[in-house]
């Protein structure tokens, strides 16, 4: 019978799931033979996320704290609900960004130009006849500086705009195009940049390489070493890959449970297979700001800036487009007969207020994520911790146990910071620790499962034939 056949009997059949079964009582329960019961058993362990126990005669004890329930799917569902949510109000969002920057940025510039350039002709004569406002006259300049600034590092060649080009004569270009577009740089700016993709099967490579480097056995340490999962979460792991790479579980005779997979050791090539990186090998960085250069924060920000500049400016003279147009038509050709046409009335709203609240909103965005990156750090250097507590269980653990002072200390060296009493207590648990008191007050914590366990990998590897390896002679070919 199919493994998820028998876990479905199991599921109608197994009453009391308050205690620990054996084989031998699902069997009895359900009316499966024991080997289907055992199989059902290790399903429904990476269905429902049960746990594994040994007893000292070599029984195997199977647990399901949740019952034959998913409470944690209803969190899952929910979070990847938010995270398909939060992607797409993020994908929308970076696209109006890249929109308003790289498009409406700049129309808005060259707007802003052209007004200020036609203010400048429309107001000429009546600067000449009252002997000009200085005043004015410098803060059109400044004015029209910036926007100069602003086109000459948009179109310049050595900004994220320009387009490569190869000079005549042989002559090579000044500058290689930036290697990362513009848009992407805007995005980086506002939003933080991308975190790197996971490939989803990452994770099982790293364990069945660890399969075949430890002759086909291995434990939960082993699998936690490369993935860096506590412990409830490698235990219905491996029941899946037991299942899916005819896999067995064994007893080992002090208690241990081992995890065999003779059959992944098969190989038609004589190369060596390198052992997978071990978690702590690599420590979690927070990401930058933004990972843009220097000149390209400055470019954004000062593009982003002049247009909140101009729409302040905007404001506060009342550009609107009636306005405008009364300045640069009727309100000259008044002047010229003699008498002042009234000035027409408006909000400005094209040039002032929406460009002004959208670019404000923008630098906010960066700021935002600033003020986050302490509670960020935070959660990173968790993560550190978490791994080096991970490599002192298993590399510093003795037949005593392991010193809370020397979990403290590897947690530091990895975090760079202290952890907290109910920090470590709470990650201690999650890799199967149980604290003791000796005789002179000083606190360890013991890890029997994986003392056993690795007792019993040690004996069992030397055990392991090489035979197991050969695939045998060709006797057909379809070549």
């Amino acid at each position: 019978m199919a493994a998820e056949q028998s876990g479905k009997v199991l599921v109608k059949t197994l009453a009391d799931l308050s205690k620990d079964l054996t084989i031998s009582d699902a069997s009895t329960q359900s009316g499966l033979s024991l080997r289907d019961a055992e199989t059902g058993l290790h399903y429904l362990v990476s269905e429902y996320r049960g746990h594994l126990s040994a007893t000292e005669k070599g029984e195997l004890l199977f647990r399901f704290p949740s019952g034959f329930s998913k409470p944690w799917e209803k969190i899952e569902a929910l979070d990847a609900a938010w995270q398909k949510v939060k992607k797409t109000t993020l994908g929308i969002s970076k696209f109006v960004v890249r929109a308003w920057i790289s498009v409406v940025m700049v129309a808005y510039v060259a707007i802003f130009a052209a007004i200020l350039i036609g203010l400048s002709f429309a107001n000429k004569s009546d600067r000449d006849d009252r002997g000009g406002s200085f005043g004015g006259t410098i803060l059109l300049h400044t004015l029209l500086r910036l926007v100069m600034d602003s086109l000459f590092w948009t179109f310049h060649p050595f900004s994220p705009f320009a387009v490569q080009y190869r000079g005549t004569h042989g002559h090579q270009p000044r500058r290689q195009k930036s290697e990362i577009p513009f848009y992407e740089k805007v995005n980086r700016f506002f939003f933080g940049p991308a975190k790197p993709t996971v490939d989803p099967l990452e994770m099982q490579r790293k364990i069945l390489s660890e399969i075949r480097v430890q002759k086909g056995r291995i434990g939960l340490s082993d699998v936690m070493r490369v993935t860096g999962l506590p412990r409830d979460r490698a235990d219905p792991l491996m029941a899946r890959l037991m299942l899916d790479y005819e896999g067995e579980v064994q007893v080992s005779d002090g208690g241990g449970i081992l995890y065999l997979f003779p059959v992944i050791r098969k190989t038609a090539h004589d190369k060596v297979v390198e052992q997978p990186e071990s978690i702590w090998s690599k420590q979690e960085k927070l990401l930058p700001l933004t990972g843009n250069t220097g000149g390209s924060n400055f470019l954004i920000a000062g593009l982003n800036g002049f247009n909140l500049l101009m729409s302040t400016v905007a404001i506060s003279g009342g550009w609107t487009l009636a306005k405008l147009q009364w300045m640069f038509t009727a309100g000259a050709q008044a002047k010229h007969l003699g008498f002042l046409a009234p000035m027409p009335e408006g909000t400005p709203l094209l040039l002032g207020w929406i460009p002004f609240w959208f670019s404000l909103a923008l630098f906010m965005l960066p700021l935002v994520r600033w003020s986050k990156r302490g509670s960020e750090q935070k959660k990173v250097n968790h993560e550190n911790g978490r791994r080096g507590l991970l490599w002192a269980v298993l590399n510093r653990l003795t037949r005593k146990g392991i010193g809370e002072t020397t979990l403290k200390e590897a947690w530091k060296k990895s975090a760079g910071v202290q952890p907290g009493e109910r920090e470590l207590t709470r990650e201690v648990v999650k890799l199967g620790g149980e604290l003791e008191v000796d005789d002179g007050g000083h606190t360890y914590y013991r890890f029997r499962d994986l003392e056993a366990e690795a007792s019993g990998l040690e004996s069992e590897r030397k055990l392991a034939r090489d035979e197991e390896k050969e695939v045998g002679k060709v006797v057909y070919s379809s070549l």
